[in-house]
């Protein structure tokens, strides 16, 4: 069985990832080329001090990397940070060891030290979205109704606007990352 560290290594950079991007990658770049990292931050500091490594699992077709991942790469550019990606579909058995509620929900970003140990899990959500999320799949028909689908991608649809028109959810994701990493950087020798 692969650790995290050969999946990192064999990996390809965030960058790399979103050059080859083919689903959403218009607006991956749309997000990425508005948002700033937070100044006067000490999460970026301390990134910068420790150096870990990011590994994401991911596919171009997810509504939430087209989100995340822009912002990731923005915290790695501000920290200098090395991410890689591996495609979720091309090897289910890491995204198997981080399943969300039991389904292979992307993305999830693990945070690994130098010598490739996990120190923490961030995905494939902040948590103020995915209640907004599931606030908004309440409204949704029974999945066997005939209007299912239709309304399902009207949400999709909808969902997608917000995500690459609203800083104010890129933020989020940010401080949500933020909240999750950075006690467990605080704790590193």
């Amino acid at each position: 069985m692969k650790t995290e560290k050969q999946y990192f290594e064999e990996a390809i950079s965030l960058e790399q990832y979103m050059d080859q991007m083919e689903k959403h990658k218009e607006n991956s770049f749309h997000i990425y080329e508005q948002f700033e990292v937070p100044q006067d931050d000490e999460f970026i500091e301390i990134l910068k001090a420790k150096q870990p490594n990011l590994l994401v699992i991911t596919e171009d077709w997810c509504g939430d990397a087209m989100m995340n991942n822009p912002v990731l790469r923005r915290i790695s550019e501000a920290a200098l940070l090395d991410v890689r990606t591996v495609y979720r579909d091309e090897d289910p058995a890491l995204i198997d060891r981080y399943l969300t509620n039991g389904g292979r929900s992307i993305p999830i970003y693990l945070l690994l030290d130098q010598n490739g140990e996990v120190l923490g899990k961030w995905g494939p959500r902040a948590a103020s979205i995915q209640e907004y999320v599931m606030e908004l799949r309440q409204g949704l028909p029974p999945a066997d109704s005939t209007d299912f689908q239709e309304k399902q991608k009207a949400l999709i649809e909808r969902l997608t606007a917000e995500f690459t028109s609203k800083p104010e959810l890129w933020l989020t994701v940010y401080e949500d990352i933020r909240k999750t990493f950075l006690p467990v950087l605080q704790k590193q020798a």
